[in-house]
């Protein structure tokens, strides 16, 4: 049996969202190693003997604090991170980080492949990989690595049409739709109030549909059901309610973002007219199409 593309490594602090995240991580992509902190053992000890073999980790918030952080970019132990806890709009780890809830798991995957490229996309942006700082040859190895196992496109470009929302079977497919759900309802509680938190639920949202390929049809019709389920709400309790068209703006914000990750996802080298366009396109265009014949 051929080796799973990508190990992750669980690093939870509770047995419980070990076993949660598992089946989020499917094992035919994924290999997932548990990583286990024991009282007085340092995170950094526990993932430096693995950093030449771990392609991206999950971190539970409650392992880390300012000096952890400090710990595990001093050692140059720096991996594409999903950080599973609260989201507080704060970087915990490193900037690429990506956050995702408790109840959002179903989103683990998707957000593992966003983070890798995420990740490798900014390490080449802000140039790490031009000096020789252990951090930056971290970046490079790892880049490296991923890029032998993936191809350069499939980290950056390519999507697994089999995780397609369209192509689950319907259980997964209702609880992905659920935690995009409670994920666009986070964005839209902070938007106005902490743009930093509404900022990481806006990546993960968007991440998630990107990768999963969700219709923009279906985008839209998140959003005017929660706004609509807070127009109830405000109503009953009598509560004006007008300012509720100002959250539009977060709906704007979802697709500017969607559109430059669409943008990005087109290889520098094929042209955007003719056949290669069409080519492009037609993933979205078939998965529009299944979610209105289901």
């Amino acid at each position: 049996m051929a080796r799973p593309a990508l190990t992750v490594a669980l690093v939870l602090a509770s047995p419980a969202l070990v076993e949660a995240c598992r089946p989020w991580l499917p094992a035919n992509r994924y290999e997932s190693v548990v990583l286990t902190v024991d009282p007085g053992e340092t995170l950094a000890a526990v993932l430096g003997p693995r950093q030449d073999d771990v392609d991206a980790v999950v971190l539970e918030q409650s392992l880390l604090d300012a000096e952890v952080k400090e710990q595990l970019l001093a050692a140059g132990l720096l991996f594409p991170a999903v950080i599973v806890g609260e989201v507080k709009g704060q970087v915990d780890y490193h900037p690429e980080e990506l956050h995702l809830p408790d109840d959002q798991l179903a989103q683990l995957g998707y957000n593992v492949d966003a983070a890798i490229s995420r990740f490798l996309r900014q390490g080449r942006a802000d140039g790490r990989q031009d000096d020789s700082s252990s951090s930056s040859r971290a970046v490079s190895n790892l880049s490296d690595r991923l890029q032998e196992r993936l191809g350069y496109l499939g980290v950056f470009y390519k999507r697994d049409p089999s995780r397609f929302l369209g192509s689950l079977p319907p259980e997964e497919r209702r609880d992905l739709l659920l935690s995009l759900q409670r994920t666009y309802r986070d964005l839209l509680a902070s938007y106005f109030s902490d743009p930093a938190a509404a900022n990481q639920a806006l990546e993960s949202f968007v991440n998630t549909a990107f990768f999963s390929d969700l219709p923009i049809t279906r985008t839209v019709e998140i959003h005017v059901d929660l706004i609509d389920e807070f127009w109830k709400q405000l109503s009953l309790e009598g509560h004006k309610h007008d300012f509720l068209q100002d959250y539009r703006l977060a709906l704007l914000d979802v697709m500017a973002h969607l559109c430059e990750m669409y943008r990005r996802s087109i290889p520098p080298d094929l042209p955007l007219s003719g056949t290669a366009s069409s080519r492009v396109r037609r993933p979205t265009d078939q998965l529009d199409a299944s979610e209105e014949s289901s």
